[in-house]
């Protein structure tokens, strides 16, 4: 109790950046059940990883773990008191892991699951990298056009005392609204990014983002292949340690992180509660199979009649994991077309706004 009160009356240090990525929490998962197989105890696993972390913020809640865990508590009862770093379907596996005396093979497992999590977003982010780099280039090459090539040829037209084309017009009003503008454009663009990272953490940013991704299709297939790789995954680890079925699908809805999900896990929850099965709550849940297709709810029904799930859900991982790669494929093979295209709309503005111009003036010549 001495040490968890030093804890709590201790000046709390100050972060920048009180977030735990997911490399330095499946290494530390890792690590720890390398350490207990070989007989090391719990703390001293604990001070020897906190030595190999990098992030500042995760070594002062590791150090408040040891005295937690000093102070007699278990693994799973200092990590509830931790929430900001450690989620309840972490937590329920480690307290699954205690309770079977497995804790090893337990931490092994979250390590491995949080590992493919992490592999299948940064395929994502990578795989959207390429697109982004191209609309930023032009987008670059339209500022450049804008703000310095048409200045440089616009004294050509006002000299002219012509009526010029609609095109040109436009052209040149958009060019002087952004030079003469640069900063409002700024400040707007900023106030931009600084309300969106005001607002990303909110329940209603996080709802309209995702009825954006429904609109868009390819977008959504990604997004929605990703989720359910995930929930393949986890249920498979929550099944695999123990944990009550209207427990695991509780703990895998938060999981999702996605709240149209949770909200047709709520469904699921309270039907299978009522000793339905799960892929019948499913099925009438999502009749349309909007969201659990017919494959991915075949494919569960096989486990439900077998009771072979984590070699059922393992497989269901792998093939969401690669319906993920294939939807990336045609995304990236869509946006080039789409950034041509663009490209090509503002190069035939410019060129009859120029060219038609152009034509004007020599017209009032001859």
């Amino acid at each position: 109790m001495e040490n968890t009160n030093k804890i709590e009356n201790k000046p709390s240090e100050t972060f920048f950046i009180k977030k735990v990525g997911l490399i330095d929490k499946y290494n530390f998962y890792e690590y720890i059940s390398v350490m207990l197989d070989g007989w090391v105890w719990v703390t001293e696993s604990l001070e020897s990883v906190n030595s190999k972390i990098a992030s500042p913020y995760f070594k002062s809640k590791i150090r408040e773990l040891i005295t937690y865990i000093s102070s007699w508590d278990s693994f799973s009862k200092s990590m509830k008191k931790i929430p900001s770093v450690f989620e309840s379907p972490e937590i329920s596996i480690i307290e699954s892991g205690e309770t079977t005396w497995s804790l090893s093979k337990s931490l092994l497992k979250l390590s491995e699951d949080l590992k493919k999590v992490y592999e299948l977003k940064n395929k994502i982010k990578w795989a959207l990298t390429y697109p982004m780099i191209i609309f930023l280039f032009l987008f670059l090459a339209l500022w450049i056009v804008l703000t310095y090539v048409i200045p440089s040829i616009k004294p050509l037209f006002d000299d002219a005392w012509v009526e010029l084309p609609i095109a040109t017009k436009a052209l040149l009003a958009t060019s002087d609204f952004m030079i003469n503008n640069i900063w409002l454009i700024f400040l707007f663009i900023a106030t931009v990014i600084v309300l969106l990272i005001w607002y990303k953490n909110t329940k209603s940013w996080k709802i309209a983002i995702e009825w954006f991704l429904f609109s868009l299709p390819l977008v959504w297939k990604i997004y929605k292949n990703y989720i359910l790789a995930n929930i393949a995954s986890n249920l498979a680890t929550l099944i695999w340690s123990w944990i009550n079925i209207v427990k695991a699908l509780t703990l895998v809805s938060k999981w999702t992180n996605s709240y149209i999900y949770m909200d047709l896990f709520d469904e699921v929850i309270i039907r299978v509660s009522r000793w339905e099965w799960i892929v019948k709550s499913m099925e009438e849940v999502d009749q349309l199979k909007q969201y659990f297709p017919s494959d991915y709810l075949q494919m569960l029904s096989v486990w439900e009649r077998t009771a072979n799930i984590e070699s059922i859900c393992l497989k269901m991982n792998k093939q969401y994991d690669k319906e993920v790669d294939y939807s990336l494929a045609r995304l990236t093979k869509w946006i080039e077309p789409i950034a041509i295209l663009f490209a090509w709309v503002f190069v035939l503005w410019f060129a009859f706004a120029i060219f038609g111009a152009i034509l004007k003036v020599t017209q009032t010549v001859w």
